[in-house]
This record gives C-alpha cells, structure tokens and sequence, in this order.
C-alpha cells in the first residue's frame, strides 16, 4: 500500500481539500487532513485527449505514450484512420499490439470512412461487416469520426450500415462536420453522431450543442480552435471535451491537454468546469476505463505542481507511478518496443519533370488557397496563358502542388496552390490524409522531382529540399510513424522545419498543412492523386475553367 499526502481536486463533488490517498492497484482510502494541515502540489484525475490519431504524431503508440504521461495525459480516444487507409484491418492490429506495450489508457474507435470518399485510390477498404467483426472481436470501442457527411446526408447504403454496426453494439459515434448548419445539421445528429470536433466558430458549435451533439475544442499542430471555443466550456460544462486531433511530435513533446488546461486558466474558465472537460466528460462519454480519483476507482491520478500551469510531477496508473520528475518509470523505456518487422505498402515509381508539366487550356485556372491555421481552404482564380507551360511564382506565391499514387504507377495530378511562401525547394510527405498518397509542393519542377524520388528511395517519410541540400525524416512504419524516439523524432521534425522556414514558408506548421491538401472531405478545393477536387460539389473539377 502507497500512501501519499497532497491537496485532492475531486472533480464529482467539485472541490479541493487536503487529504492522505492510501492506494495499490485502486483507492482505498481518502482521507482528509485537518484544515491546518500543509501539503504541496494537487493530485487529480488523469487528462484525456478526447480524439486524435496517433499517426500524426509520426510516433507509434507505445511512444506516444511514453511522451504523453509526462504531460499528465493517461489515455487517448484515438481513431486508427490513417494507418488503415494504407493496411486495412492489419495496421489496426499493429496499432493494438504495440499499444499493449505501453501503460496508457488507448481507446481505439472502427475507422468509419477507409477509403474517406469514393474517389481515393487506398491500399485496403473497411465494410460495414468488417466493423462488426471488429466490435465482436473487442478491439474497438467506438465509430470513429464519420467524415463522409454528404453519404451520411444522402442515406448512402454503406455510411448509413457502418452506424447500424455501432448503434447494434451500444458504442458511441463520432462525427466530423465542418460548417455543416440547418437541417443538414438536424439530420446528420439524427442519425445517432454524438460528437463533432470541426468546430471554429461559437455560432456553429451552439447550433451542434442544440442538436445532441458535444463539441470536442480541438488544438492541434494546424489546427487549432481553442481560442474561438473555449467560451463553451463555462456555458456548457457537460457538452465539451478537448483534443488534439493531430499533434506534431515536436508539439507534444512540450506539453499536450495540460497545456489546453493552463490555457483555460489564464482565460478565467471556471477551473472545474475545465477539468471536467479534460477528464471526466470523455471517460464517461466513451466508457474508458480509467479512474477518477474516487475511493474504489482504478488508481490513475496525477499530480501537478499547482493549478495555473500545471507542471506535472507525477502520474500514475493502476497504481504503478509512469512519470516522475523529468523521468518515465513504471516499466516505461526509453525507447518504443514497436514490434519487429515494421508494416509499409509502398510501391511508388520514380517520376522526372515532364510528368509534372502543365500546359494551361484556357485564361483562367482554379488555385488552392490555404490558410494557416486550418485545414479549409479556398478556391481562388488567377490567370494562366493558354498554350503555354504554367510555372509557379514566388512572387506571387502561386506555387505547384503534386500528388503521386503511393500504391502503384500512376500519372502524377497536379495543380497550383497558394499560402505556402515558399521561395525555393520543394517540400514533399507521405502523410497526405487520408490516402496517405505523396503529396509535394514546390517553386520549380527540378526540385520537386529530387525531392519527391527521395521520399520515394525512403520508402516514406518528410523531405525539404532546397539548393542541393536535403533535410529528411525517414517514416519507416507505413510511411506514417518512425520506429525512433520521441525525442529523436521531434529533433527531426523541428530540423523539417526549420528548413521550410529557411526555404520562405511562413507558416506555423508548413508539413502539417501540406498533408491536409489531398484531404478530399474538408472544403473547399483539394488535390486527390486522380485530380483536383471540389468538395462543395463532392466530384472533381477542371483545372481550368
């Protein structure tokens, strides 16, 4: 039995006392200490990142996990989307069998959308019957975000089948609706979603709160809504969570919903509240079996210095300390015990120059806006001469943006996108949602081609690529999540970009915006590997017009 005095925040009877916590796997004891009793530092219930896809984090599981519980994170809802898209039912089992490895909470969810829409080309497919299997089998806990709202919308046979398969079970289901209001809205809940983390005005997160649905406040390495969304968490206490959605290594190695929490703080939120959102709501929204700092719970707390920054000192799990001081513990290594032999589909050909030329068909052509920030974009319309090669411009940062099958031989699609900055090089990544195909941009074709036969050598990964000098990070499981450390990955990443910013680019997160523009579900115009894709009209579009 470990006995350990500190000031208890219990989240349930919503205040803060000093007390002694007698616990082994469980607690067995809280008992509170005279009023003018001293203690140091506060213990509470472990945070929980309410949605996020541990592929983002180009980290596996087992080392997310290691990173995570330093911040005071005990578990993740987390959704294996990405690396099903390239490995179907077998990336999902890679997924669980590294987790294993990790004392972590994981909840995985059924990826509902592999492919994301009709029009990817994918490696695998998950059906409505192989998402019942799942569920049978125990390996899943929830439908993952149904991105494909318009088949949602229109009762498409097989969207509407996938959440059948989840209501037969009693599991929960996630949604992903960006900008999605009225009665789309209206039917879209009815069908049973619970949850929409694409949020980024207050407008739509209230209209989503009205129909059912809770609003997870995502802040993640490009998208990030907190600011916008954190007035609900004092409105509605009940009805918001926070997550990450994607998370950047670099990112998560200085701080995760901890920082989310200390965030709130300085806005003034209601510190209860706050904690409710990062803790409680999720556990019980998705049934994780994780405690909550209650007499007979599994004995998963943390503890932290104070509750304005939330520097954690400690965590624990089933009563085992994971994290403490600076150091993991508890079993925790330093480096990720990934299962040997690391999965990957990668049959990529080699491409040169012309293969990416384009000629311009008319005066006007449509261009790819991003936006920092964001994973929407917009369309704009700039003017081409008809006949002629169109090259990108730095000037005016109208850039050319390239998407090759990872799969198989394949022409390459290109197109022309705007907000990246660059000045030289190209960047290239095979994280490219949700197909995970190679997607690039660059300021000439010489140097897209170098850059993209690279990442074609490393059978996956990140690349800058600038003045004959070439910055990469080798992504060696699935082309998605490197077998390397944290903290080697984060070195990495952070050199990545660095490079990008050397090469002009102003954005906060340059690889992570990049592997968002073949991501054919978020509008409003993005670049799939058979071309460009208007997702207001869900079908493909010219080039020019």
């Amino acid at each position: 039995m470990t006995t350990i005095q500190t000031n208890i925040v219990d989240l349930i009877q919503k205040k803060i006392f000093p007390a002694k916590i007698s616990f082994d796997t469980h607690i067995r004891q809280i008992e509170p200490l005279p009023g003018t009793a001293t203690v140091s530092a506060f213990a509470l219930p472990g945070f929980v990142d309410a949605h996020v896809h541990i592929e983002s984090s180009m980290l596996s599981p087992a080392e997310f996990a290691r990173m995570a519980v330093r911040q005071g994170s005990l578990a993740a809802v987390t959704d294996p989307h990405e690396i099903t898209n390239v490995l179907g039912i077998a990336g999902i089992d890679f997924m669980i069998d590294d987790a294993a490895h990790a004392p972590f909470r994981f909840v995985f969810g059924a990826p509902s959308c592999v492919p994301a829409t009709p029009f990817d080309t994918i490696k695998a497919s998950l059906t409505a019957e192989d998402i019942d299997q799942l569920f049978c089998d125990g390996k899943v806990s929830y439908l993952s975000e149904m991105m494909n709202f318009p088949g949602v919308l229109h009762r498409v046979p097989e969207v509407m089948a996938k959440i059948a398969v989840a209501q037969k079970h009693n599991k929960p289901i996630d949604g992903h609706a960006p900008g999605l209001t009225g009665d789309a809205l209206q039917q879209y809940a009815q069908t049973g979603i619970t949850t929409d983390h694409e949020c980024t005005t207050l407008k739509e997160a209230e209209e989503k709160i009205r129909a059912g649905m809770k609003i997870l406040i995502r802040e993640g390495s490009a998208a990030k809504d907190f600011e916008n969304l954190h007035p609900l968490i004092n409105q509605y206490p009940d009805m918001v969570m926070l997550c990450t959605d994607d998370l950047h290594p670099d990112d998560l190695l200085r701080g995760h919903i901890n920082t989310l929490v200390a965030k709130g703080i300085e806005k003034g939120l209601d510190l209860f509240s706050l904690l409710r959102a990062a803790t409680l709501n999720p556990v019980r929204h998705y049934q994780i079996n994780l405690g909550l700092l209650q007499v007979g719970d599994s004995a998963d707390f943390i503890v932290v210095d104070d509750l304005k920054k939330f520097a954690v000192r400690q965590s624990f799990l089933q009563g085992v300390e994971v994290f403490n001081d600076g150091k993991n513990r508890g079993g925790v290594s330093a480096t990720s015990p990934v299962l040997s032999g690391y999965p990957n589909s990668f049959n990529a050909s080699k491409i040169t120059a012309s293969d990416i030329e384009v000629i311009a068909t008319s005066e006007q052509m449509k261009v790819i806006q991003a936006i920092d920030g964001e994973l929407l974009t917009k369309q704009l319309l700039c003017p081409a001469t008809k006949g002629l090669p169109v090259v990108p411009n730095t000037e005016t940062d109208i850039l050319k943006i390239v998407v090759l099958n990872r799969y198989g031989l394949a022409k390459p699609a290109v197109a022309f996108i705007h907000g990246f900055g660059l000045k030289q090089g190209a960047l290239v990544s095979t994280v490219a949602h949700d197909s995970h195909h190679i997607v690039a941009v660059g300021c000439d074709d010489a140097a897209l081609v170098e850059a993209i036969n690279h990442v074609i050598d490393l059978k996956g990964g990140l690349v800058a690529y600038s003045d004959g000098m070439m910055t990469d990070l080798q992504l060696d499981i699935a082309g998605l999540m490197s077998s390397a450390s944290g903290e080697e990955v984060a070195r990495g990443y952070e050199n990545l970009n660095k490079a990008a910013s050397r090469m002009g680019s102003t954005l906060h997160a340059p690889f992570m915006t990049l592997a968002f523009m073949a991501l054919l579900v978020i509008p409003e115009l993005k670049l799939g590997d058979k071309g460009l894709f208007d997702v207001r009209q869900f079908s493909w579009t010219e080039l020019f017009s």
